[in-house]
């Protein structure tokens, strides 16, 4: 009765691969049958499929409906498919135009609404280097933002009957992008300026940012560590147009991006210490990405870091020194700024003048040693002292973060003329002065950061 083929996506790691979804309409016994997909995923795209098309009062064929998905030994997301099953079950009967070519992503509600669906920012890369093109390509409404950040012709629909009516008739006019507050936009980051205080921590920042070094704050409770740390996006250099469509794919593909909105500032990850080691560095089996690659371009803050297993630092620390974590059969980038945090000792107060430490003697030992071992995975480490509530009221408003900023891409700048990859803490602090020549200065200010006490 009806044959017809559409083009839909799934997501491999952060990336898309194009599915080609094949319909045939026959008119034998009346059944439904998807081939390509795991026998639990089709059952749920079948009940969804025949719902959202009944729904939408749109002609469901009365005959045999077999629709293949290839290529068959790719791993699919199911729900990703549905709109494209849908769309092409209507064009084999003869409800869409002819000869568009169409790729279509998105999940249908039992009612017949387009939800929104991870990955479609790497499904327009797909649709803007897919070498035969794309007539149409339709996403949902909600993820409409995050599509249009690849230069292209984007067609938005919050309904399959919508979707239906548009290419019926062909009269489609691609959709603009909508005007959305960003919920990471730079107005509400946290400035630098409300921190008082803490000069040896804001420039230990300050020197990682520049250098893109990793950092341990070892200092009491309270004394402003994640506070610090949290800041340390915002004095980071803008991400650019690329890099910006990367942090958006590693979101989209975890269902973490806004409604409506896309990200536009570098991200910020503090997993707590009884995150699951897959969920924070991913697996052969983890397909969603982990709490590293969230943190692609951006800041993982690792607080009480002692509390965390040695062999899970040691990985973590590992991912981020190559860049990469494994998902599945997947590599997704994950080039993070690693920044930790640890208390003097188990008690927290080592050192405090108003709350002496009630540590053991062996206890603190072992915990020196704890903290001494992570020390030797970073290359900087600042010792941070809590001030009282009236001290820290009558001290100065620090620099803004942008005029922080402001150094710390001029730094680099001299370090991209100076060095391939990775510099001394040393060179990170002359070229932070203007200088491509390295100064006693440079170096003794460099030692007061070293992670093990020896000159950096």
């Amino acid at each position: 009765m009806g044959r017809a083929t559409v083009f839909g996506m799934t997501l491999v790691g952060i990336d898309a691969a194009l599915v080609q979804v094949d319909v045939e309409i026959t008119g034998s016994f009346p059944s439904f049958d998807i081939v390509g997909l795991p026998e639990q995923s089709v059952r749920e795209t079948r009940v969804r499929v025949r719902s959202a098309i009944r729904e939408a009062h749109l002609p469901f064929p009365d005959g045999r409906v077999i629709v293949h998905l290839s290529p068959a030994d790719l791993r699919k997301d199911a729900s990703g498919l549905d709109l494209a099953i849908a769309l092409g079950i209507l064009k084999a009967q003869g409800e869409l135009v002819e000869g568009l070519r169409i790729l279509a992503v998105g999940e249908l509600s039992l009612s017949g609404d387009i939800r929104p669906t991870r990955g479609v920012l790497a499904a327009a890369e797909l649709a803007a280097h897919e070498t035969q093109g794309a007539d149409a390509f339709i996403v949902p409404q909600a993820n409409v933002n995050e599509a249009l950040l690849v230069p292209g012709k984007v067609y938005a629909a919050s309904t399959l009957a919508e979707a239906h009516e548009h290419l019926r008739t062909g009269k489609w006019t691609p959709t603009a992008r909508a005007p959305v507050s960003d919920a990471d936009s730079p107005g509400r980051r946290s400035d630098m300026a409300n921190v008082r205080g803490q000069e040896l921590g804001k420039r230990a920042l300050e020197i990682a940012a520049a250098g893109g070094h990793s950092l341990l704050m070892v200092g009491a409770p309270g004394c402003g560590k994640t506070m610090l740390a949290r800041r340390l996006p915002g004095i980071l250099p803008l991400l650019t147009r690329a890099e910006q469509i990367e942090v958006n794919k590693v979101a989209s593909a975890a269902e973490l991006l806004p409604s409506g909105a896309t990200l536009t500032t570098r991200p910020f990850r503090a997993p707590h210490h009884t995150c699951s080691p897959v969920a924070l560095m991913g697996s052969r089996t983890q397909t969603r990405p982990s709490e590293v690659a969230l943190a692609h371009r951006g800041v993982l803050f690792l607080d009480e870091v002692v509390e965390f297993p040695r062999n899970v630092v040691d990985g973590v620390a590992a991912i981020v020194a190559r860049g990469q974590a494994h998902h599945g059969n997947a590599t997704l980038p994950a080039m993070a700024q690693l920044v930790m945090a640890a208390n003097p000792c188990p008690c927290g107060w080592a050192g405090s003048p108003s709350h002496p430490c009630t540590c053991p003697a062996t206890l603190r030992d072992r915990f020196d040693k704890r903290v001494a071992d992570v020390g030797s995975l970073v290359e900087m480490r600042v010792e941070l002292k809590a001030a009282s509530p009236s001290a820290m009221r009558s001290l100065p408003v620090g620099e803004t973060s942008a005029t922080i900023q402001a150094r710390v891409v001029a730094a680099r700048a001299i370090l991209g003329t100076l060095i391939k990859g990775e510099g001394s803490v040393a060179q990170t602090i002359a070229a932070l002065a203007g200088s491509r020549v390295i100064l006693p200065e440079h170096a003794a200010e460099a030692a007061t950061f070293a992670p093990g006490g020896a000159p950096c």
